[in-house]
């Protein structure tokens, strides 16, 4: 349920709405939605949002917008009337009185006007619609930009959640006698680099201490490697990046069950099987 609730609120369903989700996400989206209901009524109420936003804003053109489109249009049309001519009548015949009838301009005229309507009523709509899209498209960018925000701030809660559960996690290994904490100071080569880590006796763990490791910043070809001193032969820690990810606090290397020293060397990416000993930056004993 928590997994259902957390992808609601991830801002996904509002970008599948405004039609800014690839064919492959969109998919998946439906396929989710047809598994669970909460999902299919969430992009039902979004889609109505919208729908209801963009009625709420619409605004009607202006009035004169008829009457300038009648003048565009000169459909000023002057009817005709058509006598019939008096018939010749004898004495003995009754008078016909004259019947003024409709010519066919009356009807043309009838229709032209109702046409003009017509053009008219379909302009105020045309317009109407021109407006009312434009309004969805700007609605469409500040929910996609909550939406970004909204992203943001999942990972900064996340983030901050994550370094409240490493700061316990260090308070914990400082009260625990089984965790011991090495220095590592600088060599000739690297006098002003430092870095402190952590070992477990008991559980074997080794974590390097990220936020305060103070190593010169390695490029995409070296990496440093940790290496473990058991009686006089090193043993391969496995190795970590400096300045490269500052997210976790501290970085969890292989186990070692017993050490008398632990050391750094710089080395090509990936670890080497020995340590390149001219390429040492700091080393620490552990104190008994």
């Amino acid at each position: 349920m928590e997994d259902i609730r957390s992808y609601l609120e991830s801002g996904i369903l509002e970008l599948y709405a405004l039609g800014e989700l690839s064919p492959e996400e969109a998919i998946q989206v439906e396929e989710l939605a047809a598994k669970h209901k909460e999902i299919a009524d969430e992009i039902a109420a979004i889609e109505l949002a919208l729908e209801r936003y963009a009625l709420a804003n619409a605004v009607e053109p202006d009035a004169d917008v008829q009457q300038r489109l009648f003048s565009s249009l000169n459909l000023t049309v002057s009817p005709g009337i058509i006598e019939e001519p008096e018939p010749s009548v004898s004495s003995a015949a009754p008078a016909t009185p004259v019947v003024q009838l409709e010519t066919h301009s009356g009807k043309v005229r009838r229709l032209q006007f109702s046409l003009a309507a017509a053009v008219a009523l379909l302009v105020l709509s045309v317009g109407a619609l021109f407006y009312t899209y434009n309004e969805l498209n700007v609605a469409r960018d500040q929910i996609a930009g909550l939406s970004q925000q909204n992203q943001q701030y999942t990972r900064n809660a996340g983030y901050i959640q994550k370094s409240n559960e490493e700061l316990k996690e260090m308070l914990s290994m400082s009260a625990d006698a089984n965790w011991a904490a090495v220095k590592l100071a600088g060599t000739a080569k690297t006098p002003d680099a430092k870095m402190m880590l952590y070992w477990n006796k008991k559980s074997k763990a080794v974590m390097v201490n990220n936020a305060n490791l103070a190593l010169p910043k390695t490029d995409k070809a070296h990496q440093y490697q940790l290496w473990a001193l058991v009686n006089g032969k090193p043993v391969d820690l496995g190795v970590f990046d400096a300045g490269a990810d500052t997210s976790s606090m501290m970085i969890r290397m292989k186990e070692i069950e017993t050490a008398q020293a632990f050391a750094v060397t710089l080395e090509p990416a990936g670890g080497s099987k020995n340590p390149t000993l001219e390429q040492m930056v700091v080393m620490g004993a552990v104190s008994i």
